[in-house]
């Protein structure tokens, strides 16, 4: 097996640019004053990013991811994170062992 030294450059100066970007918003973030609306916004990012990579895989491969996510989605109201996660591996080895 070899490596192409362009497809090697390439991925080291991606890697670099997805680095130093993650660095930028951790710096930025850090130095903003948020009150109120604006707080609430930015806290709400996380989330909303989660959701958007859970969602078009709960719902497009089958009824056991779909019902294991929303067992997760429940499971995220009373559980720390290691617990929703947890609640969401079981539920789908389960539904899919039974579905």
């Amino acid at each position: 097996m070899s490596v192409d030294p362009a497809t090697l450059l390439a991925i080291l100066i991606m890697g670099a640019i997805t680095y130093f970007t993650r660095l930028a918003g951790f710096l930025i973030a850090s130095r903003l004053t948020l009150r109120g609306r604006a707080r609430a916004a930015f806290d709400a990012i996380p989330p909303a990013v989660l959701f958007a990579l859970v969602a078009p895989m709960a719902l497009t491969h089958g009824w056991p991811e779909t019902l294991a996510a929303v067992a997760a989605g429940l499971a995220a109201t009373r559980l720390p994170l290691l617990g929703v996660i947890a609640v969401g591996v079981a539920a789908v080895v389960a539904l899919r062992a039974v579905l």
